[in-house]
């Protein structure tokens, strides 16, 4: 006779034994993912002292390159802002004709204006002309087409090269990011705004227009000694108001109608630069959000190891390269900012050095990054939302 109490009996202790066996298997998953997490972590530090004793000569290996030229400078200018120039003709001209071809020389002419920024970009650092007052005046003539305030920015810029990687500081001209703990430590309200503003539409779509549009219109950055800074931001809103109601009215000939040319002016330009400032933000994304990285306090913090570990190097096709100004090169430009970005590729290609210990991105490969969004100091490495729920967290 079938006895049933002895098989329900049974069958609670195989349930039990599979349990133990799972939860045994469960651990011995996460002391495995532990212990190599922790090997990932010594490796990452023994490569640290490899970086360090690589460039130990690092700037006699540069110095040769920070010299900027005023020929090929020029050069650069006329590559530059002729094409670009002539775009917005040409643009002015198809509007007659056909809003979609407009918009999409516009597009081109977003492309050129990528490259005017970096030209602009290079004057901040003092490292496109030998001289200063030129490099000035070439960064303030370039801040009327891109929109971005030459010296407050460039200062604010120049505060990210000092600082970048440093933990204790993470609050001007970078992406904010927060490591695993202080997510942790947020309340849910908190945790939700930090998860909006790293998503991708908001990091990708409405951040750039946020930035053209807002963040360097207004002076938030409120510390000491920055007062010329802000008040050259205020000066040049009123400045890119007189541009470009010139231009709308240049756009009203022959008829002189205002209302017509700014609308005009309004169809070609937006395009431009919501171009421009979409791969802008991307690209400075994707160079410093990367995995394997370098992030430290600033009592541990190491300039060396920022450039390299802290940047990629993008790989990108040439046609990117031209439009971006080199910016791929991102770990020598972080290295050594005064080398201007018309000779990156060379000091790239003549020192393999400088390729041994950088991450190295492309395009397709630059996509996951996108996702990348919280600093693991337990395990050294960017991780993502989705990653953050199979580590712990020490309190």
């Amino acid at each position: 006779m079938f006895d049933h109490n002895e098989f329900f009996e049974k069958q609670k202790i195989k349930q039990v034994v599979n349990l133990i066996d799972f939860n045994n298997y469960s651990l011995l998953l996460i002391k495995n993912t532990s212990i190599s997490l922790s090997r990932k972590k010594n490796y990452a530090m023994n490569n640290e002292n490899e970086i360090i004793e690589d460039l130990k000569n690092w700037k006699e290996i540069i110095k040769p390159y920070a010299t900027p030229e005023t020929k090929l400078a020029k050069n650069q200018i006329y590559n530059t802002f002729l094409p670009f120039v002539m775009l917005l003709i040409a643009a002015a001209i198809v509007y007659e004709y056909s809003i979609w071809a407009t918009v999409f020389v516009s597009f081109v002419a977003g492309l050129f204006l990528t490259r005017v920024f970096i030209i602009q970009h290079d004057c901040g650092h003092q490292s496109f002309f030998p001289d200063r007052k030129l490099n000035d005046t070439m960064g303030f003539i370039s801040s009327l087409v891109t929109c971005i305030p030459y010296k407050y920015w460039a200062r604010s810029h120049n505060h990210h090269h000092a600082h970048q990687g440093q933990l204790d500081t993470r609050t001007i001209g970078d992406v904010t990011l927060l490591t695993v703990k202080e997510y942790q430590e947020l309340t849910s309200w908190g945790k939700l705004k930090y998860r909006i503003y790293r998503s991708v539409p908001v990091m990708f779509i409405i951040g750039p227009v946020y930035y053209i549009f807002i963040h360097n219109r207004i002076p938030f950055i409120k510390f000491k000694g920055w007062d010329k800074e802000r008040k050259h931001l205020v000066l040049t809103n009123f400045y890119l108001l007189a541009f470009y109601l010139i231009l709308a009215l240049i756009m009203s000939i022959p008829s002189f109608d205002f209302w017509y040319g700014l609308k005009k002016l309004a169809i070609i330009y937006i395009p431009v630069l919501l171009t421009f400032v979409f791969t802008a933000i991307w690209f400075f994304y994707m160079q410093h959000q990367h995995d394997p990285n370098y992030k430290a306090w600033k009592q541990d913090w190491q300039f060396v190891l920022a450039a390299i570990r802290g940047s990629s190097y993008y790989k990108l096709p040439k046609i990117f390269n031209f439009f971006t100004g080199n910016i791929g090169y991102h770990h020598i430009h972080h290295l050594a900012p005064k080398v201007p970005f018309y000779k990156l590729e060379k000091c790239s290609k003549e020192n393999p050095i400088f390729q041994k210990h950088v991450a190295t991105i492309t395009l397709f490969s630059s996509i996951k990054y996108a996702f990348y969004t919280l600093w693991d100091e337990e395990n050294y490495r960017m991780i993502t939302f989705r990653q953050l729920k199979k580590i712990r967290v020490k309190a």
